[in-house]
């Protein structure tokens, strides 16, 4: 057998059924393989950034590895931004690129680089396989790599003399690795302790629980407790319901912020997330004086990241949430319950007048011109189906999409996480073919949309049930904001507006885009026609965009 071979029985030993991919010339022996491995289905996307974005969302909505298809250093290059991105999101994927004939890459021939060198900052294992005895290894571990926690993205480069040379190794299976996933008991029940003590204590929740499918577990534990909920500022998953009476939204992005949202907690529980990811710099730590910390994670290099807890648990999230429960319940004595259930009761009352200030807000912008925010996104909450799979990229408009759309699915919500935009568009498609059968909402800015808007065409080529709604303001609303931001925070007086950051001239037009590459597009800028638009693009069944024109920054 050949390496080539080597590497396609591989991805069959270790179920992979997606490759997404933008191919060249050194991945020939790959695509040439694939005729033989019907069960491999290879998507094809027009730019190496879409690919991985589509990879990326496709193992977050499936819960499966998949595998990417660059082509040498130009197209990694492509890519690395969107490999970043899923990193941040531990979306597990083997990426691969073709490369140079290894008998020739001392002359540096065209397009050829140290690719392992280029991909190992943004991934967790980056290698090149040097010869075809090697391949059965190589792949074996990268599997193993991409799926230990922190899942996450590696890299293999496949030079096409290796792929080609024979062997006599064949591809490996994973095998069984038995992983420990309980936390130690003892510190299960000293943070329980603390937590049953607690006059107040808050919850903060990463992804780690979403993923874990341990949302309706952290909904006892919180209920039990009466703790508020945060989520981290970023979120990729819902871990908490945003319905539930107890959820309070993301944490501020600067450590005065957090600190200042959590108030007078004594006991702050952080479960599964990055804690914290800040944008702007504040002295101090982000939690209150004196109050005890708690950190669980599925694994112990991420406890303690960026700031010591009292306490660190290891284990599978809902195992962990799990214990906490158990161990909570048996300490909390009836004056405990009592006072849980006050704080319960007056958390529900601060939701209700929470959300009657929403929807005074909302209603006092229902009639303005062009469409506010709040407005586009009732109107398109309205007319998305129960059962959709919601890819949200709006940034600025998070607000009123988290009030207008309350996710409350784990597998029904997929945002973007790392910070690089343009994840939307491209990660639509990968949430698609995860969720055979299930429509999806896309909804992007307009400034985000067009870092990835070769996704429309994978869209159609593969007659995909995705509706794009792209909200346009005609800027990048986001940076006008940080704009403010910064002079405010670094006293910079300046009447200079906002340069280079609005997108009007000329205008953007994304239904003829659409058009152009096979999905049928409109232009909405009245708000009555938002739901009848929306609602006619889900029952058409294949890929459709609604652009639908919002106001600008006021």
């Amino acid at each position: 057998m050949r390496g080539r071979d080597v590497f396609m029985n591989s991805l069959v030993a270790h179920g992979v059924e997606h490759v997404f991919g933008n191919p060249g010339t050194t991945e020939s022996p790959f695509l040439d393989a694939l005729r033989e491995h019907p069960s491999i289905r290879y998507v094809t996307c027009l730019h190496e950034a879409v690919a991985v974005g589509a990879a990326s969302y496709y193992a977050r909505q499936a819960g499966r590895c998949p595998v990417v298809n660059l082509h040498v250093a130009p197209g990694l290059g492509n890519a690395i931004g969107m490999i970043f991105n899923a990193l941040k999101a531990q979306a597990p994927m083997v990426v691969t690129a073709g490369q140079q004939d290894t008998r020739m890459l001392r002359r540096a021939p065209v397009l050829s680089h140290d690719l392992a060198a280029m991909a190992a900052p943004v991934c967790k294992w980056s290698t090149q396989v040097q010869n075809a005895d090697e391949m059965d290894e190589v792949m074996r571990r990268a599997f193993r790599v991409d799926c230990e926690e922190p899942a996450g993205p590696v890299f293999v480069a496949l030079p096409i003399d290796v792929m080609e040379q024979p062997t006599a190794n064949g591809a490996q299976a994973p095998g069984q690795i038995q992983v420990s996933a309980r936390p130690d008991s003892a510190d299960v029940g000293r943070a329980a302790q603390w937590l049953a003590r607690a006059g107040s204590p808050v919850i903060v929740v990463g992804d780690a629980v979403g993923r874990a499918g341990a949302m309706d577990d952290l909904v006892r534990l919180a209920e039990l407790l009466g703790a508020p909920v945060y989520g981290e500022a970023i979120r990729g998953h819902v871990s908490f319901p945003a319905s539930h009476a107890h959820w309070r939204g993301g944490v501020p992005f600067d450590a005065a912020g957090i600190r200042g949202t959590l108030g007078d907690a004594d006991a702050v529980l952080l479960l599964g997330g990055a804690f914290f990811e800040e944008l702007w710099f504040s002295p101090g730590q982000p939690f209150p004086k004196g109050a005890k910390v708690i950190h669980a994670e599925p694994a112990a290099s991420l406890v303690g990241t960026n700031h010591p807890p009292d306490i660190g648990l290891v284990g599978e999230m809902g195992a962990v949430v799990r214990a906490l429960f158990g161990a909570v319940s048996d300490q909390l004595d009836a004056d405990q319950r009592e006072r849980a259930a006050v704080r319960a009761a007056a958390l529900a009352d601060s939701r209700r007048t929470a959300d009657e200030t929403y929807r005074a807000r909302r209603d006092k912008a229902w009639s303005r011109s062009p469409i506010s925010m709040p407005r586009a996104l009732a109107e398109l909450a309205a007319a998305t189906p129960t059962d959709a799979v919601i890819v949200e990229e709006t940034i600025t408009a998070s607000l009123d999409f988290a009030a207008a759309f309350a996710p409350s699915r784990a597998d029904g919500y997929l945002g973007a996480r790392g910070g690089g935009i343009g994840q939307g568009l491209a990660g639509a498609p990968g949430a698609a073919v995860a969720a055979p059968g299930r429509p999806v909402l896309c909804v992007s800015g307009d400034g985000s949309a067009m870092y990835s808007i070769q996704a429309l065409w994978t869209a159609a080529h593969l007659n995909l049930p995705i509706v794009f709604a792209i909200l346009v303001n005609r800027e990048y609303r986001v940076l006008k904001h940080n704009l403010d931001i910064y002079r405010q925070r670094f006293q910079v007086a300046s009447d200079g507006g906002y340069p280079h950051m609005d997108l009007g001239e000329p205008a953007l037009g994304f239904a003829a885009m659409a058009e152009s590459m096979g999905v049928p597009g409109e232009l909405v800028s009245d708000p009555e026609a938002i739901g009848p638009a929306i609602r006619a693009a889900f029952a058409a069944g294949g890929p459709r965009l609604v652009a639908i024109e919002i106001e600008g920054k006021r």
